[in-house]
């Protein structure tokens, strides 16, 4: 597997091992900040690792609301000398940014409390994903060895993220890797978004690290019916999940995970 263009870099640094020092090349993750604009304005600049960035901005739109297909998009272009933007024409004109922005700066912080976070969510008009989607504990169980299989980048570097779409069988869909978790999630959404294949209401979405608020919400946005991590999920997550019907399972590896909601999409009734 070769790892996308722009998205590792080389670095020559020392190397201690059991009381041995020597020089070694080694292979890093890159971050640099893309900016997405939309309407000519500014919308918000985001750390991530270049590759796929065109789908990470068509996510991005999606998972944060600001569109709801594919079909509000104009346009979808990379811009700048270094490749670090991405020009979104949409087909409405009355796309307010600066609002946009204040949003965004705000969901970053933690000076909004739960309850208010929610219901912003339930304006956007999410609902409930597929209730009859079903999946075998046998299939979720090796999600994790699937997904470790496919990460180039990490098999380079060590350090990134990855998020990736299965079937109901088990079978990769999707994966991409980005430094940011946020942003993987965004990346293959967004190639979901661009391959006209949403709602994503028969699929999974597992994601490395953890299953947080906003990784929950993103899935929910896309049609996510299940959504499975291999760390914990927050409080907040949790309750998204369990008022809008997401299927959120943490500590996915090996044979063991832990079902916070939903239940009855993997696991027989008792």
């Amino acid at each position: 597997m070769q790892p996308p263009a722009r998205s590792v870099a080389l670095s020559h640094v020392t190397e201690w091992e059991d009381g041995e020092v020597r020089a070694v090349d080694d292979m890093l993750a890159v971050e640099e900040p893309l900016e997405i604009r939309v309407n000519g304005a500014p919308l918000t600049v985001t750390m991530r690792t270049p590759g796929h960035d065109l789908e990470l901005a068509a996510g991005f739109l999606l998972t944060e609301g600001i569109v709801k297909s594919a079909e509000e998009i104009a346009c979808l272009r990379t811009a700048g000398a270094s490749c670090n933007k991405v020009d979104v024409e949409l087909h409405s004109r009355s796309f307010a940014a600066t609002d946009q922005q204040r949003n965004f700066f705000a969901a970053s912080s933690c000076g909004i409390c739960g309850k208010a976070t929610i219901e912003s969510i339930r304006r956007r008009g999410l609902t409930a994903p597929n209730p009859r989607f079903r999946v075998r504990t046998e299939v979720l169980c090796g999600l994790p060895e699937a997904i470790r299989a496919e990460q180039a980048v990490f098999d380079s570097t060590g350090g990134l993220h990855a998020a990736a779409l299965f079937d109901a069988e088990g079978t990769l869909v999707a994966l991409r890797e980005d430094i940011g978790r946020h942003n993987a999630v965004d990346k293959v959404i967004g190639w979901a978004m661009q391959a006209a294949k949403l709602p994503l209401a028969e699929s999974i979405l597992m994601v490395s690290g953890r299953g947080g608020f906003e990784i929950a919400q993103k899935a929910l946005a896309a049609g996510v019916p299940i959504l499975a991590s291999v760390s914990a999920p927050s409080s907040l997550a949790v309750k998204l999940a369990q008022e809008l019907g997401l299927t959120l399972i943490g500590f996915l590896r090996g044979r063991r995970f832990v079902v916070y909601a939903g239940e009855a999409r993997c696991l027989p009734e008792a």
